[in-house]
Order: structure tokens, then C-alpha cells, then sequence
């Protein structure tokens, strides 16, 4: 009876695998070979740049470009050219994507180092009222902290952006609902899709402009409150809204309504009760964008509610200041032109509440998204 030695056998096993694994492995570059062609890359990006003259920006420019081509040289010449040209690709994508990436990071980082020393309590909790640039000049030539806040600019800028959001998350998601649910492409519907249209590219100086007009003629040519205001800003808004919900509503299964109309459900009812919730992430995220494209408008609210120094809490009356006009009024009129250091710091740490003000609607957004979402589980 023939008998198969077991380790002759285990010899062709591995014998198989070494086989097969120098199959799959012959003509593939070695993990650590890009980072070879990587440290030339740097070397001869740091000489060029030094003979152009050096900065750091223009040594990673220069490294990233030798990189990507020596990459695909040696890929072409190891493992072929269909390798070398996704590869190509790749890195060239990872570079577009760190070259979006790096003015972001720049931007915050400049924010963050300039801003954070001036966030104090009295920065967050004074006005301005009462501020002389005697006061700023005492500052500078003893060193004390700086006096005067933005107080007054964040409860401006949180009133008005409420207001503008009161007035253009209802008619937004109202006409949105209207042209996917009720429009079926009439005159209507097409007039209002290409007003809203018009309404996206309208500058903002415009919406400024029509707001203050509008209630120049009602209330009287003087009229500048923190309303107005938001009426400029919804005009800016709406249009945001309508065109996020829209895209939304109409992304959600015409398979849910069926169903839904199936069992005897009133349309309103599955518009509100099934259409909505399936919707309700991408419409939060429209709304936080709309927001957040509207929040650092200087211009209309200039020509709307003005700029004061002290605390207004009532929208319907009397001027009122927010963050971005404050932050102009700051580098374009310092407090003391003699002495302009605590302005810039005023400035800059208005500059960091505002991006803090963005970034807590974003979160606010995905929580409300996460909490209203549709249930997937079983």
C-alpha cells in the first residue's frame, strides 16, 4: 500500500506557498521603497528652493511635484505602467486634498494664536460703551489688560441671526415642499424655482439695500434696527434653504409615500410624518449652511441695523451691533489710532467667536440630524 511521507508532504506545502507568494510579490515594490524616493525628493525640493529663495511653502510644493514623479518612474519601470498610473493618480489626488486642506488649517491656526489671548471675561461680558482711546493708550503704556468686549456684538449677532433663521427656515422648507410634493413642474413652481435661482447670486450689499428701502418706506428713511436687519439676511437665507430641502425631499423613495398612502394616510400627514424625517439630516445641514452664510455678512447689516457701542436687546428698536461689523469697526476705526494693538485683539477675538459660533451650529446640526433621523434598527 502506498503510504505519503507527512513531511515530504509539508515540504510541497510550503514549497506551494513560497511559490505562490513570490507569484503574487514578484514585480511589486517594497513598502519602504516610496519612502527612498521620498527623502530625495526633499533634498533636491530644499536645494531648488534655496536657489529660488526658501520658504517652506515653496519646499513642500517642490517636494510633493518630485515625489509624485519619481513615485511613477520607478512604479513604471518595476511594475508596469497601469500600476504606475494609478499610483500617479493617487498621489495626485492626496496632494489636492492637503493643498485644500492647508489654507483651512491656516486660517484657524492664525485665528486661534491671535485670538486667544483676547478671550477674557471682560471681553465676553463688557461692551464697548464707555471705551476712550485714552484708555487704550493707558493700556499699551502700562500693560494692564485690555479693556472693553464684544458683549453686546454676540447677543447682536445671536438676536439677528434668530430672527433671519424665524423668518427663512419656514418659507424655504414650505416652498421646497411645495415644488417637490404639490408643484409637478406648473407655471407656479417654475417661476418660483427660477426666482430662487435669481435670489442665490444677489450680492449681499443688495439684500442690505432692498431691506433698508423696504422699511425706509414704511417706518420712515432713518430706520435701522436689528429686524431689518434680519430681513436682509433672510433674503440671503431663503434661497440656501429652498435649494438644500429641495435636493432632500426629493432624494427620499417614492416607495415611503406609496406606502404610506397605501394605509389611508392623509398626503399632509406623510409629508410631515414620513417625507420630513428621512429628509430632516440633509435639511439640517441646509439650514446650518444657510446660517453659517449669512452669520458673517458685514455689509447688509450696516446699511440695517447700524453699529452701536452698548447693549441692545430689543430687535424692533434702536441700532444694534454684531460680531462682523464689530471686527470692521475695529481695524478700520481703532479706538486709538495712536495706539491700534488693543483693537487688533478685539478684532481677533471676535474673529475666534464667530468661527466658535459656526462650528456649534454644525454640531447643533448633526445632533438635531442624529436625534430626528428615521430609526434603522429592527
Amino acid at each position: 500500500m502506498f503510504k505519503v511521507d507527512p513531511k515530504h508532504h509539508q515540504s510541497r506545502q510550503l514549497q506551494h506557498k513560497h511559490q505562490h507568494q513570490s507569484q503574487l510579490t514578484r514585480n511589486r515594490l517594497p513598502r519602504f521603497a516610496l519612502w527612498v524616493v521620498l527623502l530625495p525628493a526633499a533634498i533636491v525640493g530644499a536645494a531648488a528652493a534655496t536657489l529660488i529663495g526658501f520658504n517652506v511653502a515653496l519646499w513642500a510644493v517642490l517636494t510633493a511635484v518630485l515625489f509624485v514623479i519619481g513615485a511613477w518612474l520607478i512604479t513604471l519601470l518595476v511594475e508596469g505602467s497601469r500600476h504606475a498610473g494609478n499610483r500617479m493618480i493617487r498621489y495626485v489626488v492626496y496632494g489636492a486634498f492637503i493643498l485644500a486642506l492647508i489654507p483651512l488649517l491656516s486660517v484657524i491656526w492664525t485665528v486661534l494664536e491671535r485670538g486667544l489671548p483676547g478671550i477674557t471675561s471682560n471681553f465676553l461680558f463688557t461692551s464697548m460703551s464707555g471705551v476712550t482711546g485714552a484708555m487704550d493708550n493707558q493700556t499699551v503704556a502700562e500693560g494692564t489688560p485690555v479693556l472693553g468686549g464684544a458683549y453686546h456684538a454676540i447677543v447682536g449677532t445671536l438676536q439677528i441671526s434668530l430672527m433671519a433663521t424665524l423668518i427663512s427656515v419656514p418659507i424655504g422648507l414650505l416652498s421646497a415642499i411645495y415644488l417637490v410634493e404639490y408643484g409637478s413642474g406648473g407655471p407656479l413652481s417654475r417661476a418660483i424655482t427660477f426666482f430662487v435661482d435669481v435670489m442665490t447670486g444677489i450680492p449681499s450689499i443688495v439684500a442690505g439695500l432692498f431691506a433698508a428701502a423696504l422699511f425706509g418706506m414704511i417706518f420712515g428713511p432713518s430706520t435701522r434696527t436689528g429686524f431689518v436687519a434680519a430681513v436682509a439676511l433672510s433674503v440671503l437665507m431663503i434661497p440656501v434653504v429652498v435649494r438644500s430641502t429641495e435636493e432632500m425631499l426629493r432624494i427620499v423613495p417614492n416607495e415611503l409615500r406609496e406606502a404610506s398612502y397605501a394605509l389611508g394616510v392623509r398626503k399632509w400627514r406623510t409629508i410631515t410624518k414620513v417625507v420630513i424625517p428621512t429628509a430632516i439630516s440633509g435639511i439640517a445641514s441646509g439650514v446650518t449652511l444657510a446660517i453659517a452664510r449669512v452669520v458673517g455678512e458685514t455689509a447688509p447689516i450696516l446699511v440695517t441695523a447700524g453699529f452701536a457701542t452698548s447693549i441692545n436687546f430689543n430687535v424692533f428698536s434702536g441700532w444694534m451691533a454684531s460680531l462682523p461689523t464689530f471686527i470692521y469697526y475695529q481695524i478700520k476705526t481703532p479706538t486709538s489710532p495712536t495706539n491700534v494693538d488693543p483693537s487688533d485683539q478685539r478684532a481677533w477675538a471676535a474673529a475666534l467667536i464667530l468661527i466658535l459660533f459656526v462650528m456649534l451650529l454644525n454640531l447643533a446640526a448633526r445632533l438635531i440630524a442624529r436625534f430626528f433621523a428615521p430609526k434603522t434598527g429592527r
